[in-house]
Formats: structure tokens, sequence, C-alpha cells
């Protein structure tokens, strides 16, 4: 057995799977802000009660975790301190000297993770090449360490210039560090990202020193908190490229698992992409803090080398932290059932993206919010049960729902209730499609010809409407859509991914010498592997960073995992030409090329994800799942008109109906309008056809 728990902003999502029947058991309850564990405690005892001997019988944990996201976004990691060469003191305050709000000279920017008086230097001096300028002066490195031992650092973080070329200066700091202030943590670059560009170096160490001491904390006592439960299994992290690694390797590089819990549903939709032979397949997932959705094109979703943390506009690029990480390239919003509607200061209606989170939540959840959300729209439109919100384990308020919207939107915009509440639901709708239609182009994808797939405890009830704002045909739910994400851990390959920069021309390149150099990131990532239990059956994938002489940006040239010595300077030429043609519309074959950094994802084959299929049942029908009708708003007709409700647990496969419908499961609602056909499939996933 193995259990997936995606830890939200709103809710933690748990998905059972007993790998022998293909049964899968799932739970949802609210994340426990403060002390995350707490909620994962909470669902495996669930599982426990439903199964007794669950816990001491499983063999893997796969947690995907907010925790450090939320440490960076919330200032609530360590004391840290930065040690780097002469003359760098201020590269996080300076990084790339572009304002991301260009007409207003008052745009903030974030705060350095580490304050100036912490950021201290030492003398020493590497080239580009590699070579020592000017040899690492230990009385220096001293007298710094006495002053962060003074500034009272938890963390330190060590980048020195050039030191991914040569990083013996950086490794005796680490050493001088361990005998001078043992108990500190510390992270040098060299070890976290041994690649150029300074600022992102610098920042992506900083972060990583900055929560270390957390995640370490916080691993340490979640394995024991499971222990003392009767698990004696192994515990993953999903990391925010959407591999899986172990909690070892997680708290020596949190940095890696930022994105940890958002790219689970992107995992899980990759997988049904390809199990049901869809080229074009955007996934989409809301829950109740953020939306989240990613273009799956041929089985496949991109991964991006950098991301930005906290920003001081939320969802303005360039006002955050930048990091260099490989990231599932999705895109979020700040729109889930959570997101706080409210009259803006020009007299119009604005949603999100302040959000009411799991404390105190919307207003119907009777937990002290009083800011009306999306989900208290969607109650009083019908489109949620009151009764059976969590399965009918939590009651939902519509009384006190009706009075939020009604005193804080419709009065204020001087319009009816039931108008005002449509319009916190079809603005949200309009946001997310705004967001998805530029996410799809950018991509060279086609929203007219992508399959929707829906997972969250809010994204099904947003589908239907999002899907027609985006001219999408069709639309697929899978069982359990409201914790679908964590489904996506089943499915995630147990990976590492390690780069390290080394300019070079391509012209006149040693192919012999960047063998070695990837045969070491093969050793480096089968290393982090085996370190969680990994056998032999490394896979690795190799590529490299390229890019014209001069050139301020690479692009990303796959190749083959064989002796480079096989390759030529024209065959390499070729393909890389044949990328960036593809990518810009054209190429320059007068230009020479350079490399600028190596690749290598080391990953264990994937255990396959048996989805069990359902009974058939005969002469099934969709009235045999009929639980009743209750009064929904439909947008054509601009009333409350009676919506068919079905009980997806009793839907058969084969079945068929129209909308306009809601289906109902434990942990989400699906909304089907008046032009949809709904198809019932052999796996229990719903296809609905938008006419």
């Amino acid at each position: 057995m193995r259990v997936g728990i995606d830890v939200g902003g709103t809710f933690t999502d748990f998905v059972l799977l007993h790998e022998g029947s293909g049964e899968t058991l799932t739970y949802k309850c609210l994340t426990t802000p403060a002390d995350p564990a707490e909620a994962i405690l909470e669902g495996l005892v669930a599982f426990e009660r439903q199964r007794p001997g669950t816990i001491a019988g499983l063999e893997e944990v796969i947690h995907g975790t907010t925790l450090v996201i939320n440490a960076i976004i919330e200032r609530k990691g360590a004391r840290t301190g930065l040690l780097t060469t002469r003359g760098f003191r201020d590269v996080l305050e300076l990084g790339r000297e572009v304002r991301y709000a260009a007409y207003d000279p008052h745009a903030p920017m974030p705060e350095p993770l580490v304050p100036r008086e912490r950021r201290l230097e030492v003398d020493e001096r590497i080239r580009s090449d590699g070579s020592v300028l000017e040899p690492l002066v230990r009385d220096s490195v001293i007298a710094s360490l006495a002053g962060l031992a003074a500034e009272r650092v938890e963390s330190i973080a060590v980048c020195l210039l050039n030191s991914f070329e040569n990083p013996a200066h950086e490794r005796q700091i680490k050493q001088l560090i361990a005998e001078t202030l043992p108990g500190v943590s510390v992270s040098i670059s060299y070890e976290v990202l041994p690649q150029i560009r300074e600022y992102e170096r610098t920042s992506t160490t900083v972060a990583n020193a900055y929560v270390k001491p957390l995640t370490e904390s916080y691993l340490r006592s979640l394995r024991e908190r499971l222990a003392d439960r009767g698990f004696h299994g192994r515990l993953f992290i999903m990391l925010s490229s959407g591999g899986v690694t172990s909690a070892d390797i997680a708290a020596a590089y949190p940095v890696r698992i930022i994105e940890s819990g958002p790219c689970a549903a992107v995992i899980a939709g990759q997988y049904f992409s390809k199990l049901f032979d869809l080229p074009d397949m955007f996934c989409f997932d809301m829950g109740g803090t953020t939306a989240k959705s990613c273009l799956i094109q041929n089985g496949t979703a991109d991964v991006v080398p950098t991301f930005e943390v906290g920003r001081v506009q939320r969802f303005q690029k360039g006002s955050g932290i930048t990091l260099q990480v490989p990231v599932v390239d999705l895109m979020e919003i700040g729109a889930g059932g959570g997101s706080i509607a409210r009259r803006s200061r020009v007299g119009t209606l604005q949603v999100g993206p302040q959000s009411a989170g799991a404390e105190p939540g919307p207003i119907c959840y009777g937990r002290g919010g009083t800011g009306p959300t999306v989900t208290d729209a969607d109650l009083l439109l019908g489109y949620l049960d009151p009764e059976y919100f969590l399965g009918g384990t939590m009651r939902l308020d519509r009384e006190a729902a009706r009075r939020g919207i009604q005193e804080q939107i419709a009065e204020p915009l001087g319009i009816p209730l039931l108008q005002a509440a449509w319009g916190i639901h079809d603005l949200i709708n309009e946001t997310m499609a705004a967001a998805a239609k530029t996410h799809i182009a950018e991509r060279g994808g086609n929203a007219r010809r992508v399959t929707i797939a829906g997972f969250g405890g809010a994204g099904p009830v947003h589908l239907y409407g999002l899907a027609r704002k985006l001219g999408a045909p069709r639309l697929l739910v899978p069982p359990n859509a409201g914790v679908g994400s964590a489904l996506g851990f089943f499915t995630a390959p147990r990976a590492f991914d390690v780069v390290r920069s080394h300019k070079t021309p391509l012209l006149g390149a040693d192919f012999a010498a960047l063998e070695t150099l990837f045969r070491g990131l093969e050793a480096s990532a089968a290393e982090a592997l085996r370190s969680s239990g990994a056998g032999d059956q490394v896979q690795f994938e190799r590529s490299a960073d390229v890019r014209f002489i001069g050139q301020g940006s690479e692009t990303t040239l796959p190749l083959p995992a064989v002796d480079l010595a096989g390759l030529t300077v024209d065959a390499v030429r070729e393909r890389f030409d044949a990328i960036y043609a593809k990518l810009y519309g054209r190429t320059y074959p007068e230009c020479d090329v350079e490399f600028v950094s190596f690749r290598v994802r080391a990953s264990l084959p994937v255990r396959l994800l048996e989805l069990p299929k359902l009974a058939p049942v005969a002469g099934a029908t969709a009235a045999r799942a009929l639980k009743g009708e209750r009064l929904a708003y439909c947008a054509e007709a601009a009333a409350m008109i009676p919506y068919a409700v079905y009980d997806r647990y009793r839907l058969a496969p084969g079945v068929r109906f129209a909308g306009p419908a809601i289906v109902e499961e434990r942990e989400s609602t699906m909304v089907v309008g008046a032009g949809g056909q709904v198809r019932v499939d052999d796996y229990g996933f719903l296809w609905i056809d938008l006419s």
C-alpha cells in the first residue's frame, strides 16, 4: 500500500492505493497551517479507522508540501547569513537591475532574505575558467564567521564567484564553519546550484539556507510522529520538477521542493494524457486558495529552469525572488473557492487574489470567515449541497453566505442577490480563462483543440464555465477529482536533476572531456537516488544549455545518453538549429554557438499505475444514480432552474445523460450546463462533450 498526501492552502488531500487490487480510498480535511503534520496524521488515522493495520502496512508515504514556499512568503525561515567574494555583498539587492513596473518609480521590490548586516565578504577570487586569481585568506573567513556568530545566525549560505568551475574555496569555508560554528546549517552554492548567473545562484543558495533548518526539523518530526503511529516504510517528497525524492534529499535541498504540491495534478494529467492518447490536454486544478493549470502536449509537461517566489505583486512577473531550480511549467493564479469578493475602489466587482484559506475559510464554513467568497457564491447558486459537503462531514451555512453576499456585494453594487452571486462565479471563471488563453497560446497550443482535465475541490464546479469561455470541445473529470492531485504522486518517477555550468564553444569542443563531465553528473544524480533505496536500474537523460556566442539566454538541447565521442560538431549544430528554428521561426547559421550548462536527470523506471475498471451493470441507466433535482442557476435562462443531481458512485460504465446536471461525490461536485453531453467510461471517468 502507498498513500499520496497533498497539503494545500485550504485542504489536505489523501489517496490510499492498494497496488495489488488497484483499490483506492480517499480522504480530505482542512489543512492545519500552524502544523501541517496535524492534518497528515488526521488523514492517516481516518484510514486506520476504516482499515485497521493500514499505517503499519504502508510501504510508502509520498508527500507534496507547501511548507517551503510558505516559509519564504511569510518570512518564517531561519536567521540566515551569507558569505561571498569581496565586492559581491549586494548581489541580492542589485539582482538583474530590471524594474517589473517600468513606469512606476515607487514600485517596491522584495526584501532580500538576508539583510545587509548579515551579508559578509571574504578575500578570494577565482577566474571564469576555474583558475585561482587570489587564494582564499583564512583570516578573512574567520573574521566574517565571528561577525555572523555575533548576529546569532542559524544557517549560512556560501556563494563565491565562479565556484561552479572550481569549488575548492567554498569547500574550505564549509569545513571552517563546521569547525568554528558547529550546529549551524550550511548551504554552499556548488552543491545547491553550480551554475552561471551570479544573482540567480546567490538567490537560490540563500533560499536553500533560509528554509533548510525548518525543513529538516519538519521532516524529522513528521518521520518520528509517523513512526509513533506504527509507520515503518519510506517517506518520499515530490520535487518541483515532477519527480519524487527521499526525505533526506529534500531536507538537504529544500529549495527543490518549493512547488512540491501544485505540480502533482500535472503529473496525474500527464498519465491520463498517455492513457487515453490525448495529444493536447489542459490540466486544471482549482482548490481553495489558487487555481493551477498546465498545457500537456504529447503526454509531457514542460519543465522550466527558473521560478519566482514571494512576489510583492503576487502575479506580476519580476516582482519576486528568482530561484534557479527546475519547476513544472504551470500557471498559478489567485482563484480558488476561498477567493474573496469585494467592491473595488471604482465601484466594480473584484474577486481575489486574496483568499480566506483554511483559517478562517469562507463564510459558509462557520469558522469565523467574514469575507464573501467563491464557495459562498457557488452555494447560493445551488451548485453545492450544504448537507453533502465533504460527503456530509461538514455542513455549510447557506444563510450566513446569503447575508455576506447581500450586505457586502449586492447592496453596495445596487444589484439583486442572485446577480451578485453569479457575478462572483462568472468573474472568477473569466479571470481563469484569460490567464489560460495566454498560457496555452504562449506554448503553441490551441484552446479550441484541448481536452480540459479537472481536479480539485472547486475545479469540477467551474470546469464547464471555463471551457465555454475557452471554446474547448471536451472535458475529462477523473474519479475522486477533489483529491485527484494526490493521485499524481503514484505516477511520478523517482528522479533527481543535476546541472553544472561550463562554458565552451561548440567549434573545438573536447567531447571526451564533456563526456567525463556528464559521467560525473550522472554519478552524483545516481547517488542521490540510491540514498533513498534505489537499485541499479537508474536511467539517465542528458541535455545541454546552448546559445549563440554573446546571447543572453540559452536553448535546452537534448543529447543522447551515449558516449559523446560518437557525436560530431555538425550533428550537434544541426540539432540546435532545428530546435531554435521551431521555437523562434528562424536560426542563424552564420553565428557560432557555445555550450553553457550541462544537465542530467536520473530516474528509476516508473511503477505503472493500474487503474481498476468498474464492474459492468446490466441495463444500467442514469436513472439508477439519480438522487433527485435541485434548483441551480443557469446562465442561459438567467434564472434558477431544475438540475438533475446524480450520485457519482452509482454511475455505471456506458451510462450517458445530458445537462443541466450536477454530479456529486465526497470531495467535489461536477456542474454540467444545458449544452453538455456526459458519458461514463470503463474506469469511471466522466467525459463531457460540449455542443
